[in-house]
């Protein structure tokens, strides 16, 4: 299948991540005297790669995610000639479906941006005040495991078919972790989407979730690959 159709794959498969994922942050997370809380907000996201990887991981790979899509090139799964088109994929797919997100959430009397629409940030606007050095090493740190744990669960050698719950799984765990200290990114296409909406804040810290996920997916999907690879 050309790249084209894999890009779009990637398109509908970031777009229900964000949609998904940040929904459920916007949406329901706080809802009077029901709200799903971080626990809830955090199988969301894992729900949504799972869902995916069953959908669309025959055929794009399902990466959803520039820092997977770089991890992958770097560990030796996924071609470098690839990669630009699957990142304007991702992107583009995040951030239509923070604006559908907009229209759905702007629909209700009282809907505010300041609230942070699920955008990623540090300092002032880390959900638990976490430093720019604490978010900055979260971000990495989680990014690599989640590439190390997809490559492993993606590898010849593992179980056969079991590699999307693996992946959701990892999805879910890193978000328990993660949400109080960057409202948990590991994925720049996740955190564009929102922050274009946001602005001010959000997107002056935007470079700070692209460049800790980028770098934790390269070291993940490395590691993997120097120590473990076939």
């Amino acid at each position: 299948m050309g790249v084209g159709k894999r890009s779009a794959a990637e398109f509908f498969g970031t777009f229900w991540l964000v949609f998904g994922g940040c929904g459920s942050a916007v949406l329901a997370a706080a809802f009077p005297s029901l709200g799903i809380g971080f626990a809830g907000v955090a199988l969301a996201f894992g729900l949504t790669v799972l869902t995916m990887a069953f959908a669309i991981g025959h055929i794009s790979g399902c990466h959803l995610n520039p820092a997977v899509s770089v991890g992958l090139v770097v560990g030796k799964r996924f071609p470098a000639s690839e990669l630009l088109p699957y990142v304007v994929a991702q992107v583009a797919g995040a951030i239509v479906a923070a604006g559908v997100l907009y229209v759905i959430a702007s629909g209700k009397a009282g809907f505010d941006l300041a609230g942070g629409f699920a955008s990623n940030g540090y300092g002032e606007h880390s959900p638990g005040g976490y430093s720019l050095i604490a978010c900055l090493v979260a971000e990495i740190v989680l990014t690599m495991f989640f590439l190390f744990v997809i490559m492993g669960a993606t590898d010849s050698r593992a179980p056969k078919g079991f590699a999307p719950i693996a992946i959701g799984l990892c999805l879910t765990l890193i978000h328990l972790v993660g949400i109080p200290v960057t409202n948990t990114s590991v994925n720049p296409a996740r955190s564009t989407g929102p922050a274009l909406f946001v602005g001010g804040l959000a997107l002056s810290q935007l470079w700070l979730f692209w460049v800790a996920p980028l770098i934790g997916g390269a070291l993940g999907g490395g590691i993997y690959n120097v120590l473990f690879g076939e």
